[in-house]
């Protein structure tokens, strides 16, 4: 019962570990810095994407017209 168990789980992490490198070896590498512009650092990459994140969730909660119910 417990080689099941133990099967399952290699096979699990098997999976798991084909599945990452698929995703690793489809990212698309970053398109080259305009010449004489600054390589973006981390941080500013990382501010750059909460704000997109912000951006989609403050458009994601806006409220959306009810339909009128009364008939």
């Amino acid at each position: 019962m417990r080689s099941l168990g133990l099967i399952g789980l290699v096979l699990a992490l098997l999976i798991v570990g084909v599945l990452v490198k698929k995703q690793m070896n489809s990212v698309v590498p970053a398109a080259a810095p305009q010449s004489g512009a600054p390589a973006p650092t981390a941080r500013a990459q990382s501010q750059q994407i909460q704000q997109q994140v912000r951006e989609q969730v403050d458009a994601a909660m806006q409220a959306r017209p009810l339909p009128d119910d009364a008939k």
